[in-house]
């Protein structure tokens, strides 16, 4: 276990450092790493709602720290111009309604801060407790892929 809290932690650091140091030439390049990021944290948190890993506080933090830099990141790499052109999956909608894009946005930069502050400095005490904190987030997750997201056929 304790190799994979490892491997969590460091796997969201290596993203978020990869995203910083291409930020400047290829903004689809920084989406797509900081939604890996968050897909590796989905899937952390999903294994542990289910069941499929032993809940961990540790690694229940790690991903909700993980969605909050992501939130408070991932917002700047949607610039006028890199909604086509490279493997983007990012919806038109997200240039056509760039205030409804902000407001979601918003609303899960809020949502994943008020789970990370339920979460305490140890993380959440119990897979209740995580449940509760992560419901949100993932919900929102789900909210904006249906809406500012192009459909995989």
């Amino acid at each position: 276990m304790k190799r994979f809290v490892v491997s969590c932690s460091a796997l969201s650091a290596l993203f978020i450092t990869a995203a910083a140091v291409t930020a400047a030439d290829d903004p689809v390049a920084v989406r797509k790493a900081l939604m890996q990021s968050m897909a590796a944290s989905a899937a952390t948190s999903g294994a542990m709602l289910k069941g499929e890993l032993d809940y961990n506080p540790v690694v229940a933090k790690a991903a909700l720290a993980t969605f909050n830099a992501t939130a408070h990141a991932y917002g700047d790499y949607f610039p006028g111009g890199s909604e086509t052109g490279g493997d983007t999956t990012a919806a038109p909608e997200i240039w056509k309604d760039p205030e409804g894009f902000q407001e979601a946005l918003g609303k899960f930069q809020t949502d994943v801060a008020a789970a990370l502050e339920a979460s305490g400095k140890d993380g959440p005490a119990d897979l209740a407790a995580f449940q509760q904190a992560v419901g949100p987030v993932l919900t929102n997750c789900r909210s904006c892929h249906e809406d500012f997201r192009v459909k995989n056929n």
